[in-house]
């Protein structure tokens, strides 16, 4: 699956109120969630990891918290920083979504970068499509 993985330099968290989700249950019409994973201290800065054991614990999800009343104590947040990222126009199964967590961490490695030990996953339906989006913090310290 080779795809366009790209720096993102996100200005702004975005905010997200905690549900109890189901990640990679995500159906047109449940407008914008978050899944946050750790992924697992083996595996997370390995050039070719074992895609079965990469994706760690869920720690939280959500839905976004665009114009709605909230607690901003309670929010969980897509925080503000650097990202390696991509996405596609299209509802992936998990192992999609496993196939590009790999991509952009050996993407992350190439080019000489730490990648963190957190992946966000964002589902939205934009233009009538579903799309699909992951985020890899990341820092220049390798």
């Amino acid at each position: 699956m080779e795809e366009d993985i790209s720096k993102l330099s996100l200005i702004a968290p975005l905010f997200y109120i905690p549900e109890e989700v189901l990640p990679f249950s995500y159906r047109e019409g449940d407008g914008e969630k978050l899944f946050c994973f750790s992924l697992h201290k083996k595996e997370y800065r390995n050039f070719d990891p074992d895609r079965e054991n990469l994706l760690g614990d869920l720690i939280f999800g959500g839905s976004a918290a665009d114009g709605r009343d909230f607690n901003r104590n309670k929010l969980r947040e897509l925080p503000r920083g650097d990202y390696f990222f991509t996405q596609k126009r299209e509802l992936l199964s998990r192992e999609d979504i496993i196939a590009l967590i790999v991509e952009i961490q050996q993407e992350t490695l190439w080019q000489r970068h730490m990648p963190g030990e957190k992946i966000y996953i964002r589902y939205l339906f934009e233009d009538g499509k579903t799309v699909t989006q992951i985020f890899r913090p990341f820092s220049d310290e390798l």
